[in-house]
């Protein structure tokens, strides 16, 4: 929690203040039974009606400001809990955004959504709580053991007697509690996992006719979710009724041993009302810590999980490499790259790609399935480093150059892209603040213009989340419109134009030589036709270059290209 409670420094001034009020407002509850006391044993006997209505005017008085003070630091409370968890939030958001590909590999994008959701609430909750019963709770316990003191030691130390035990009991159920809460956050990763791909894969689920399947497959991390659940809370479930057993066993006897005291006249009936009413309020305070310790437990173990993602240092940071005279004037250029996602020499994913474009020059990837063609794409924007080999751009190794210069100069259109929900200029646009004029341009070089003019609106027309009301050729438009729109120095589309028709490819790809000649061009694509006109072909086969060079070259001596070829061109010619 030391990670967490770095965030609260802010606030220190108004817990300060509110710590002040809550103390005051607890005094006031604590001052309740004392008075009733006084007025049962040393008022009531003298039978004046006036001294009566006046210490019961201050009841009535403690009784109000206990409850205003109690409320208005409550409030407090809350505004530091909701201020600080917002910065937590907000910081933890922006350190997964700054993730490199290999980090969130390693966290899972699950267990950073459920880090950024349920961890974050449960922060929030005993926050909350610290300020509130956590001040409380212990001010009545001790002031009820000291006020009680006064009134007569001997039922004290009855009172005094069961504290011990219970808390050896606190202590014993939190430390059980604790790991036990992590596991149950680990088991939630995993049903958010499964969540998450049925809700992307839900069409593909219901044409395969595979809902019960995945309602079997759900059903299982949800026990396993209940599962851990149970034992956690059964553990820090025993504290409530032991605990309780305990407090009213000690109540028994009080009242028992007071009733004797009474009847001997050792001590007054007010005082043994009084007893009572500071015996409940200890009761309720020991409750309430115990309330506290267990939702500290799951705060515990979710800021433990906030602090992974807080403290995970950045691996993609700015080095100096040294290149070769030769490479200083290179535009964009891949020597020698390999690149494991295991960092494992043994499971390479690209095997030795070499490369080169001049500026403007367009290259052109295509292979099967799990060849390499992303990973290379994410290795150029650095997603991830290489393992080996060297990465040039403009004469520099993109290890020496910081990120947000880097992928400034890129245009990108994944075939899986996003569409946010917002208008279709603002998702074309993404936050750059781009002319209307350049929206409007980079439309009609995706093809994308005229069937927005259709939408009601135009650019104006709001896009579901997903682009759930758009088709997959419209989302396609609008994701090279997007990586279009700012004229990058390097547009990369992949396989970002197979849910277009031939001839809407077709088109797309002669306004991209048209009025895009100085930008250098990255195709990845399973169609042929999308890639033969490029300079230069590479094609790739489980991680490694089995050709490279320019359609006729290929067709003339790479047999894999030229089977490709046959199997996709033969139909149509």
């Amino acid at each position: 929690m030391d990670r967490v409670f770095r965030y609260l420094k802010p606030y220190y001034g108004q817990m300060t203040r509110g710590l002040i009020i809550k103390i005051a407002g607890t005094f006031a509850d604590l001052g309740l039974p004392w008075v009733l006391a006084y007025i049962l044993d040393d008022i009531i006997p003298y039978g004046k009606v006036s001294y009566i209505l006046f210490w019961g005017g201050i009841m009535v008085l403690l009784a109000i400001a206990a409850r205003m003070l109690n409320i208005i630091a409550n409030r407090m409370a809350s505004k530091v809990a909701k201020n600080s968890v917002q910065a937590i939030r907000h910081d933890t958001f922006e350190r997964i955004t700054n993730l490199s590909g290999a980090q969130v590999d390693q966290f899972t994008v699950p267990s950073l959504i459920s880090r950024m959701t349920t961890d974050t609430y449960n922060v929030h909750q005993v926050i909350g709580m610290m300020q509130r019963l956590g001040v409380r709770a212990p001010i009545i316990l001790v002031g009820g053991i000291v006020l009680t003191s006064t009134l007569d030691p001997v039922l004290t130390l009855i009172l005094v007697a069961t504290l011990p035990l219970l808390g050896l009991l606190v202590y014993l159920i939190s430390k059980k509690g604790i790991p036990m809460y992590t596991k149950v956050q680990a088991s939630v990763d995993k049903m958010v996992q499964t969540i998450r791909e049925n809700i992307s894969g839900i069409r593909v689920i219901k044409a395969l006719s595979k809902t019960e399947y995945e309602i079997q497959r759900f059903r299982k991390v949800n026990d396993e979710v209940i599962g851990n659940e149970i034992k956690a809370a059964s553990i820090m479930a025993l504290s409530s009724p032991i605990m309780n057993l305990i407090l009213n066993t000690g109540l028994a006897i009080v009242v028992i041993i007071g009733a004797f005291r009474v009847n001997a006249g050792a001590m007054q009936p007010g005082k043994i009302v009084a007893f009572l009413s500071y015996f409940t309020m200890i009761l309720n305070a020991m409750m309430s810590i115990t309330r506290l310790f267990i939702n500290y437990s799951k705060a515990s173990a979710s800021a433990k999980r906030l602090k992974e993602v807080l403290d995970t240092k950045e691996d993609l940071i700015v080095t100096p490499v040294k290149i070769s005279t030769e490479q200083e004037q290179e535009y964009l250029a891949f020597d020698q790259v390999s690149f494991s996602y295991e960092n494992d020499e043994e499971k390479l994913s690209l095997k030795n790609i070499s490369f080169q474009l001049k500026k403007g020059e367009s290259l052109g990837i295509i292979g099967a399935t799990g060849s390499g063609k992303t990973t290379l794409i994410q290795l150029l924007m650095r997603f991830y480093d290489v393992t080996e080999g060297q990465i040039i751009i403009e004469g520099k190794d993109i290890r020496s150059i910081p990120l947000k210069e880097l992928r400034k100069e890129f245009g990108v259109a994944f075939q899986n892209d996003v569409i946010f929900a917002d208008t279709i200029s603002e998702n074309i646009s993404f936050g750059r603040s781009l002319s209307m004029e350049q929206i409007i341009e980079a439309s009609k070089d995706a093809c994308a213009y005229d069937f927005i003019m259709e939408k009601e609106n135009g650019f104006s027309y709001e896009a579901a989340i997903k682009g759930g009301n758009l088709s997959g050729g419209q989302k396609q438009r609008l994701y090279i419109s997007r990586a279009l729109a700012n004229h990058p120095k390097f547009l990369i589309l992949d396989d970002s134009s197979s849910a277009l028709d031939y001839k809407t490819d077709a088109m797309l790809r002669q306004a991209i030589r048209n009025n895009y000649q100085e930008t250098t061009i990255i195709l990845i694509a399973q169609r042929i036709s999308s890639i033969m006109q490029s300079d230069h072909i590479l094609v790739l086969d489980e991680g490694e270059m089995l050709g490279y060079g320019t359609h006729e070259e290929l067709m003339e001596h790479c047999e894999i290209y030229r089977e490709i070829y046959e199997s996709q061109m033969g139909s149509m010619e």
